[in-house]
């Protein structure tokens, strides 16, 4: 019989002590794979989100005019009757040492227009453009394929009371409904949108812009670098990062993963003393058994790796059900932690690496905790424990 075969023999006989030292380690590693699987996976959804949704730039033209707010974001002093930035200005932007970084640029000119009695803002856009810089719109109908086409927000439907495929004229221009945006929650729902070449023309501002939104294509693009690049080939317009949302964000998640690691430790300190009282429990109530051992000629070493053989067989299934738990537990929390709480979107695939970190971690908790009961068995008199029989 070899010295494996003897600690799984004990196992078997102390069946309870065993589970109670696998629940220790369990509980410990388990929670460990969570908290750390779950602030990675947050953290990759707010970088998709980051890298896909919306713009992170703004250019809009120096003045110390009437100031103007879009979407809640204050773009400092913008005039309409003021004198735009040049569209063709904004090709520089793809000269800029970071282009590469730069997915989509989304120019718009903004002016007022009479809509059937009513006073509207009208938006002139890069349809295609767009559909990266508003990629949650939903709209009713259609985008814009024509030059007769424009869409709408759902407030600018309700108050001009349009709906699709209604026309009306601006400036003489007869204009088709063919598509209504579905409620956003900004300003984007008070607007008229129509294509770029065809509202500059009916607000009289023929290659000119009012603003220009940019959207990097990457969650670690140098944002601030971006924007110096920017300012020094625009220097007419004033170019600003619009991330403090986001960079918020992510400081409360560092936060969360700095908490995670101290409750991580916390519990797995917990989790080492419950093995270290449970083997040493266990050594105490052996003391004969090992004393036999002695007699019989096994060395000091031996009753050490005995210990250790049960641990580290304790500890390695620890090691893979704790990881099994925490991915487990993962994905039932992950609705809860992100804006879509249909889990869609936020993947979590099996992390070889946590995989593991999750192994090694619970052997070296199990086999530490041990050493002490190890030494104690060890140091066990054969004499004394065959003089209790």
């Amino acid at each position: 019989m070899t010295l494996r075969d003897i600690a799984v023999n004990n196992l078997r006989r102390r069946k309870m002590r065993a589970i109670f030292v696998l629940a220790g380690l369990l509980i410990g590693v388990t929670t460990v794979v969570t908290l750390l699987t779950l602030v990675n996976a947050m953290k990759n959804d707010i970088n998709h989100k980051l890298e896909m949704y919306g713009a992170n730039i703004l250019i809009v033209p120096k003045t110390e005019n009437l100031s103007l707010t879009y979407g809640g974001l204050s773009l400092g002093g913008v005039s309409f009757e003021m004198q735009e930035i040049r569209e063709e200005e904004l090709e520089k932007i793809r000269d800029i040492k970071n282009a590469a970084n730069v997915a989509a640029v989304g120019p718009m000119v903004l002016g007022p227009v009479n809509v059937k009695d009513q006073r509207v803002l009208l938006a002139g856009v890069d349809f295609q453009m767009f559909q990266v810089l508003r990629p949650w719109w939903n709209v009713k109908g259609k985008i814009p394929e024509g030059d007769e086409d424009v869409i709408l927000g759902a407030e600018a439907a309700h108050v001009l009371g349009l709906t699709l495929d209604d026309r009306f004229t601006i400036n003489g221009r007869e204009l088709e409904v063919s598509g209504i945006i579905e409620a956003t929650g900004s300003q984007d729902d008070g607007l008229m949108f129509a294509p770029l070449s065809v509202a500059q023309s009916l607000l009289g501002k023929e290659g000119r812009i009012s603003m220009a939104e940019v959207a990097a294509l990457c969650s670690g693009c140098p944002i601030e670098e971006m924007v110096r690049q920017i300012s020094e080939i625009l220097p007419g317009a004033n170019v600003m990062g619009i991330q403090q949302v986001v960079k918020g964000r992510m400081e409360t998640l560092n936060h969360f993963q700095k908490f995670s690691y101290g409750v991580s430790a916390l519990v797995l300190f917990l989790g080492s003393l419950m093995v270290l009282v449970t083997m040493m429990g266990s050594v105490r109530e052996r003391t004969m058994e090992i004393g036999i051992f002695r007699a019989m000629g096994f060395r000091r070493s031996h009753v050490m790796r005995i210990i250790f053989f049960e641990a580290g067989i304790i500890a390695g299934v620890a090691g893979i059900l704790g990881y099994a738990l925490g991915y487990t537990a993962t994905r039932i929390l992950i609705p809860f932690f992100t804006e879509n709480h249909q889990g869609h979107g936020v993947a979590i695939p099996f992390d070889p690496i946590m995989a593991g970190i999750a192994f090694v971690l619970a052997i070296s908790i199990g086999l530490s905790a041990s050493i002490y009961p190890a030494l104690l068995a060890s140091r066990l008199d054969p004499n004394e424990a065959l003089r209790a029989l």
